[in-house]
This record gives C-alpha cells, sequence and structure tokens, in this order.
C-alpha cells in the first residue's frame, strides 16, 4: 500500500523499514534537514554531541530491524555493554558504582551502603518480574485494543495483577525495600526516565530498572547517533523515500479515511498513514476533529529538560559515561518541577560524556560534557533567566561535588531548553515524552496507536502508546506494524 510516515524519529525510522520490508511503498516526510528527531547530534568548535536520549537498552531490538531486512546490525551501531552502568554522586559524599557484574555490586553495597546486599538483589528481581509479566501487555501490544483482552498475556496478567503494585507509588514500594534512603533515591531515578514523579507514579514503572540494571546499559561504539545514520541507512536500502524540509501542514481526510496530507505548496494522497510526531501537534494543527485532543490538553504534560552541551578543556578520570550528582531535596526538587513549574537550586544534575568512549567526539586532552537537568515544559517561564540561575547552581554543585573550579575549563557552550526542544523536535512546549506518567491511570490514557474514527491512521513515538525511550518508540513501531499487518494482508 502507498504509505506516509509523518516524522523521522527512531519510531518514525523502524515503522518505515518494518513496512517497507512487507512491500509497503513507504515516504517519511521530516520538517528537519536530517532524520533523527530528539536522537540527534551537533557538532561545535571540534567536539561531537549527542543531544537527546544517551542511554541504549534493549539494543536487541535495533538489530531485529535490520534482521527483518536479512542483514546483521552494522559496527557503527555494534554496542558495547557498560561495566558500570552509571557512578552516582550523593551529597552525603558517597560515590556508588552502579556494576553490571553483581558480585562487584554486592562488594559496592556491602563496602559503601548500610544495606544488606540481599535487599537490592530482591528489588532487581522484582523489577525483572514486573518487567516480565506486563511487557507482553503494556508495552509489545496495542493496550487499547479490546480483543487483545482475551489473549494469554492479558489473562495471565489479570491473575498477577498484586504483583505490578499499582496501588503504591514507586517512592512508597522503593522507600518499603531498602533501609538506605540513598538507594531509595536512586531507584526513584527511573520515573525522569519518562518524565514523571516518583512520589506519584505508579510502582509498576520500577520494571524500567530491569533493562538498565539487569539486562544492562549499552553504549554504540560510535556514539548514539550513529544508531539514527545506519536506520536511515537501512530505510533507505528498503526503498523507503525520504523528503526533508518538509514540514506537513494537514491531514486530509473524508469520512473515517485520512486520505493524505498538505504540506506547503502541495497535495500528497496515501492508502496508509503513521504519525511519528508529538500527538499534541496532530489534534492542535494538523486534524480537525481529533477524538482526544480534550483529554491530551487536560493531561499533565511530562517534564523536559535543561541540558548544557559544554567542550571541556580537560579530562575527568573520577567521571564515567553517566554520572548522577544527587539533590539534596529530592522531593521538593519533583514539587517545583511539576507544581511551581520551574527548577530547584539544588538540582539533581545528569553529566554524560560519550568520549569516554567515542574518543574522535573531543579533541585529545578533552572532553564533550552533555550537562542536564530535568526541567519543566514550557508554560510562559522567563526561561533566559532561569536558563543563567540554573547554570550558576549546576556549577557551583560540580564544583561542591568534585571539587573543581569547572567553568574555566568550559572552552564552548551550547544550550538547550524546553523552547528549542520544541522548536527542534516538535514536542509541544518541549515535554519530552508527551504526557506524565503520574497516576495509576497514566497507561491507560497515553494516546493509542491507532483511532476507530480514522481506520487508516496510525501512531508510533514516545508521545504514542507505549511512551518515550528508545526501546518503547521501537515497540510502537513494532505494534503499528502489526497491527496494519492485521488489518490489511
Amino acid at each position: 500500500m502507498k504509505t506516509a510516515v509523518i516524522g523521522s524519529g527512531i519510531g518514525g525510522l523502524a515503522t518505515a523499514i518494518r513496512l517497507a520490508t512487507r512491500g509497503h511503498e513507504v515516504t517519511v516526510f521530516e520538517k528537519n534537514s536530517r532524520p533523527g528527531g530528539k536522537l540527534s547530534e551537533i557538532y561545535a568548535d571540534g567536539f561531537r554531541f549527542d543531544t537527546g536520549p544517551s542511554l541504549f537498552t534493549l539494543p536487541t531490538l535495533v538489530e531485529e530491524l535490520f534482521s527483518i531486512c536479512g542483514e546483521e546490525m552494522k559496527d557503527e551501531v555494534s554496542a558495547e555493554r557498560l561495566d558500570i552502568n552509571c557512578r552516582y554522586f550523593f551529597p552525603d559524599g558517597l560515590v556508588f558504582d552502579f556494576h553490571h557484574d553483581k558480585e562487584k555490586l554486592e562488594e559496592e553495597v556491602v563496602q559503601k551502603t548500610k544495606e544488606k546486599p540481599e535487599a537490592l538483589f530482591k528489588r532487581l528481581s522484582k523489577s525483572k518480574e514486573v518487567y516480565e509479566i506486563s511487557a507482553p501487555v503494556f508495552v509489545f501490544t496495542a493496550f487499547h485494543k479490546l480483543s487483545n483482552f482475551n489473549t494469554p498475556p492479558y489473562k495471565e496478567m489479570a491473575f498477577r495483577l498484586h504483583k505490578l503494585n499499582f496501588f503504591r507509588t514507586m517512592h512508597g514500594a522503593n522507600n518499603g525495600d531498602f533501609k538506605d534512603k540513598r538507594l531509595v533515591q536512586l531507584f526513584d531515578r527511573y520515573a525522569t526516565y519518562n518524565g514523571s514523579n516518583p512520589y506519584r507514579a505508579p510502582a509498576t514503572l520500577n520494571m524500567i530498572a530491569h533493562l538498565e540494571n539487569n539486562i544492562g546499559a549499552y553504549f554504540p561504539r560510535k556514539g548514539m547517533y550513529a544508531i539514527i545514520n545506519s536506520l536511515y541507512k537501512l530505510a533507505v536500502k528498503q526503498g523507503v523515500l525520504f523528503h526533508f524540509n518538509t514540514r506537513v501542514h494537514k491531514l486530509l481526510s473524508e469520512g473515517k479515511t485520512v486520505k493524505g496530507i498538505r504540506t506547503l505548496d502541495s497535495k500528497h494522497y496515501f492508502d496508509l498513514l503513521v504519525s511519528a510526531i508529538d500527538v499534541k501537534q496532530i489534534t492542535r494543527n494538523l486534524l480537525a476533529g481529533h477524538p482526544h485532543r480534550k483529554r491530551l490538553e487536560k493531561a499533565e504534560p511530562s517534564s523536559s529538560a535543561l541540558i548544557f552541551y559544554w567542550g571541556i578543556n580537560k579530562t575527568f578520570p573520577q567521571l564515567q559515561l553517566h554520572n548522577i550528582l544527587f539533590s539534596a531535596r529530592y522531593k521538593d526538587e519533583f514539587r517545583k518541577l511539576f507544581r511551581e513549574r520551574t527548577i530547584i537550586d539544588d538540582p539533581t544534575v545528569y553529566i554524560f560524556i560519550s568520549s569516554k568512549i567515542v574518543k574522535e567526539d573531543a579533541p585529545k586532552g578533552k572532553e564533550n560534557w552533555f550537562v542536564m537537568v530535568n526541567a519543566p515544559s514550557d508554560s510562559g517561564q522567563d526561561w533566559e533567566a532561569l536558563v543563567a540561575e540554573t547554570r550558576r547552581h549546576i556549577i557551583s554543585k560540580i564544583n561542591r561535588t568534585l571539587g573543581i573550579d569547572i567553568e574555566k575549563h568550559i572552552v564552548t557552550e551550547r544550550i538547550g531548553s524546553p523552547v528549542t526542544i520544541e522548536r527542534d523536535t516538535g514536542s509541544v512546549n518541549g515535554a519530552l515524552y508527551g504526557t506524565s506518567s503520574n497516576s495509576m491511570f497514566s497507561a491507560f490514557l497515553r494516546h493509542p496507536n491507532f483511532l476507530n474514527k480514522y481506520k487508516n491512521l496510525y501512531f508510533v513515538g514516545g508521545s504514542a502508546h507505549p511512551g518515550g525511550g528508545i526501546p518503547l518508540c521501537l515497540a510502537s513501531a513494532k505494534i503499528v506494524d502489526e497491527e496494519i499487518r492485521i488489518r490489511y494482508e
């Protein structure tokens, strides 16, 4: 069938590849000059920065895209599993390495915390169990399709609902599992992986820890954007046609059918359409009468991010690829984010340094620092003032934690904010994951992968089911591919 994909983020690319291998004639429309969406890159003064997702989990989902095309995953995408998933710096001075190796992790727990290793491994086992129960339902199938509720995974989950902890918050469950409050904070952090608040999000989301800490955290040998480059080349090889610098202005509908799209200067007609852009862009601007518009407008947006891309003229061996400098007022940090719509003066700081692995990402003897704090989505804040103020707080925290004067080592700087995220990626108000998951009903309220009102329109990407992040975007592509196969083949 003649098929259009709107947006070339990783969800759009994966969908295009899957449909092309089934013989569909696929055309991708992208408003930017290159593919990637949130997963992009920038160059500045000899430094390269990945601008979006920096953690690679479930690489088998990318490998599967090459496999269905009869190819092996390219060397540049080939990823190594990290020995240390993340290095954590706590306010009391503790530096904790979360090792993938269980013996090393046990030793770290014994030597540095007040917790018994058995408690941590029990938590990881619980996370695995919740994932294995819920993933076939919440991640890899069209959850909003009523007929799926009569399938084995749904029936099995119905008998094990008590294991999923719907009625507890992530923090409540973690606080019950650990005596050492630092480990509580460490596991609470996983709520931010989909832009949510651990003090409100359901404990079911603790399954996120399984992907990183049981299966493993990976990193591509050529950096995160290499994933996009390779998938783009794979799509082209499958016959997918790309139109870059081409913004879609309208979906052309007639009754229960979306007939095509209108760009700036022309109309294009298709049998199938797949939206891989923020669903609010569709409901607000592209499709009049969308049945979910009012609900989406009322839904709480996910968090966003404030990012500083710093070229650093020195190397810091005390830092890993992924590093977290925790706030001493974690609950207050989330209250500020979601209630007051601002950033605390002691934010949790994430430092990602891809040049630790990809040496070409920084000149010799230097490092490329991706420095991020959680930020509220844009609701009219004075971002110029908030960026300047938060930058001071970040520098103060880094200096205090690492015992350095980082500002004198910054030789180049680029800044990303909710405003630039919306401009560059189309995420409304810069909300990285569309809506938050700050209630037990979040999975039910996330935008479905298809609409009954429009029989040939589908949705993938971070704002649709099952959610944001590389694995979930790839899962949404897999769901839509299967639904199209069932309906049309």
